[in-house]
């Protein structure tokens, strides 16, 4: 068994003994304590205590009250690479799983919108928004989408598609939109205005990859508007903040994973090549600020630290989807980048991965949507060779 197999049953097996459920790095204002408080109306305490617990190197939520759950994004995650390996292996473990994901997405569906819907298990406070447990929002809806679509095509089961679809209902209908008829980005949630790239091109990566099984021409030139406006706001070095808001002015790697795996599913579905030079550009970006020769993967642009387990998760994702673009050997950077993560971020005796490391510590909090279920995907998709034949 090789290395990377080695390390995904050694996941595997801490997933099931945890039965899929744990914490994840912004459920702070889940603490029983803090709820109990008259500090969980003020917006400034809110944000601090959850940054508080997301960078403690000790886990205080067990103190703290904050129980470990089931997270709709973790469950889709989880859902998308049981999948692969189900249609790697046959392994009837596998369907069994992504069946019992299925109906676990399906009870925690948000209801009352358009369209189907999913947020997270946390109330959550950003800068730019409150958003109560379970707002649907575009980036969670996103990902259940992608895993339904994908439930389709390994399954065969036409409901999974339906739901997809209305996911797509959701994105279409219940958002909100700024820029103009032609150019305009989808609001994180229903509840607020935001204007995040990464985000809205999520929701074009679903609508290009539905628009794939039911060529509505409504989801492929929904799409090519917010493509427009991602497009219209990339950098002239390839690169894209967070958000062109001034207080979002930063450069990070997954999100610019994101942006060019949903640009390049917009492309692929509408067979519009109008900007594949923005996504080349993007694509020489990305692999030249966010990984160093020894593959160690950086978070941000311009400094090494933190080194997050998200960004080689979504690197491997990223890469091969993008591989024809390449003019390097991706399976074998995959594998190298793997292994630097098995090697430094992989607990050598529970076999669940790290959240960061820092210049002065390392983060081993087990995250359950963060890391567990984005490297368990990762390792799933890379080891599957319908992925990367």
């Amino acid at each position: 068994m090789n290395k990377l197999q080695t390390a995904f049953e050694r996941l595997f097996q801490y997933l099931i003994t945890v039965d899929f459920k744990g914490w994840d790095c912004y459920d702070g204002l889940n603490s029983r304590l803090f709820q109990a408080t008259p500090f969980r109306h003020s917006r400034i305490i809110r944000l601090a205590w959850i940054q508080l617990l997301k960078r403690s190197p000790i886990n205080l939520r067990p103190l703290l009250g904050v129980p470990t759950g089931d997270n709709p994004k973790g469950l889709a995650l989880f859902l998308s690479g049981c999948l692969n390996c189900y249609q790697a292996t046959q392994d009837e473990t596998y369907r069994q799983l992504s069946l019992r994901f299925i109906a676990e997405l399906h009870r925690c569906q948000s209801m009352g919108w358009c369209g189907a819907g999913w947020g997270y298990n946390f109330d959550w406070q950003a800068r730019a928004f409150y958003q109560p447990k379970y707002t649907p929002n575009i980036v969670v809806t996103s990902f259940v989408g992608d895993a339904f679509l994908l439930a389709y095509k390994i399954l065969g089961e036409d409901s999974y598609l339906t739901l997809a679809r209305r996911a797509c209902e959701f994105i279409l209908r219940d958002l909100n939109r700024t820029g103009t008829e032609d150019s305009f980005c989808f609001s994180y949630s229903p509840r607020d205005q935001s204007q995040v790239f990464n985000a809205s091109l999520l929701g074009v990566r679903l609508l290009s990859r539905v628009y794939c099984h039911t060529q509505d021409s409504e989801l492929i030139e929904t799409a090519q508007k917010a493509v427009r406006f991602c497009l219209d706001h990339q950098n002239p070095d390839g690169s894209w903040f967070y958000s062109p808001l001034a207080y979002q002015q930063w450069i990070d790697s997954f999100h610019t994973g994101y942006n060019l795996e949903c640009l390049h599913a917009y492309q692929s579905a509408a067979q519009d090549f109008s900007g594949e030079a923005a996504l080349l550009k993007g694509l020489r970006y990305y692999r030249t600020h966010f990984f160093l020769d020894d593959y160690t993967p950086t978070y941000y642009h311009n400094q090494l630290y933190p080194i997050d387990v998200h960004c080689p998760a979504q690197a491997v994702m990223t890469f091969i989807t993008l591989r024809q673009y390449c003019d390097f050997d991706v399976e074998r950077f995959c594998r190298h980048l793997l292994e630097w993560t098995v090697d430094q971020m992989q607990d050598p005796q529970r076999g669940y991965f790290y959240f960061q490391k820092t210049k002065w510590f390392t983060n081993k909090i087990p995250y359950i949507r963060w890391s567990q279920a984005w490297m368990f995907y990762a390792l799933a998709y890379y080891l599957n060779p319908f992925n990367t034949s």
